[in-house]
């Protein structure tokens, strides 16, 4: 295999879900620069057609569809247009998500539940209707946004991590299940990632000083700073690509070294 060959994804049809803004936005922005054609899906159609804005300002010709991926008849038959219309599905990038931040003894169990079903049940839905089309292939690449909380715990996000750790745990087992059919299933675990979701996290306080919790993360992270969506990029496209033909089932963290410290002594 030539080795800067190895890392294209010419002629790969890659669906990376609710892909309308950042860390699924930023890895399909990647995957169109090495090659790939761009299939994404949102909730709704305002989501979608902000997508598509976002997308043509890049210069990328994407396809974006409304899809509920918890809805399992709306998922095969998402997957079945794509196949019609764009072709069959070569990487799937299960990226969407939600979080809930609420004390464990305050969550409801519904709201746990819609956690769950969004961030573990989705992806078993989604990796389950593509997972035929590349089985007749010959080959397929699917990449779980995991999380750090798929290693650890932290107080308002019990769903999540529940969830994320199940995902875990889910990558593993179609790599386990699939892997003889040259399918690869391995996770990404970004560390705390600068999108409009955490932006509230990183805001300034009225003094100008910084938020307590990105105080925190900064100093429990070795790089001492958050990631970008542009950190996941190379690694996805590495994941996605036959370069890691013989990766699978592999968690990988992209975390600036969180997982690696114990943090620093207290003076």
């Amino acid at each position: 295999m030539e080795f800067p060959k190895s890392f294209s994804l010419e002629g790969k049809v890659a669906l990376i879900t609710g892909a309308s803004y950042g860390i699924g936005f930023a890895i399909a922005t990647a995957f169109y620069r090495a090659g790939a054609t761009i299939v994404f899906n949102d909730i709704n159609q305002e989501l979608v057609d902000k997508g598509l804005a976002s997308y043509k300002e890049e210069g990328i010709p994407a396809r974006g569809y409304v899809c509920d991926v918890t809805n399992e008849a709306a998922v095969q038959e998402l997957v079945k247009k794509i196949n019609e219309e764009v072709g069959t599905i070569d990487i799937l990038v299960n990226n969407a998500g939600i979080i809930r931040r609420i004390p464990m003894t305050e969550m409801s169990a519904d709201e746990f539940r819609k956690v769950i079903d969004v961030d573990l049940n989705a992806p078993f839905i989604v990796s389950k209707a593509v997972i035929p089309g590349m089985i007749a292939k010959g080959h397929g690449k699917i990449i779980n946004i995991c999380s750090m909380m798929s290693e650890l715990g932290r107080e308002t996000v019990s769903a999540y991590a529940a969830a994320k750790g199940g995902l875990k745990m889910l990558t593993r087992n179609i790599a386990s299940e699939y892997g003889e059919y040259n399918i690869q299933c391995n996770g990404i675990g970004p560390g705390y990632i600068a999108t409009p979701q955490t932006a509230p996290l990183r805001e300034r306080q009225p003094d100008g000083s910084r938020h307590p919790f990105d105080s925190f993360i900064v100093a429990k992270t070795p790089a001492a700073r958050w990631g970008t969506t542009e950190d996941l990029q190379g690694p996805a496209v590495f994941l996605a690509s036959d370069a890691s033909d013989f990766v699978n089932g592999h968690i990988l963290y992209v975390d600036g070294g969180i997982l690696a410290y114990i943090g620093k002594q207290p003076q």
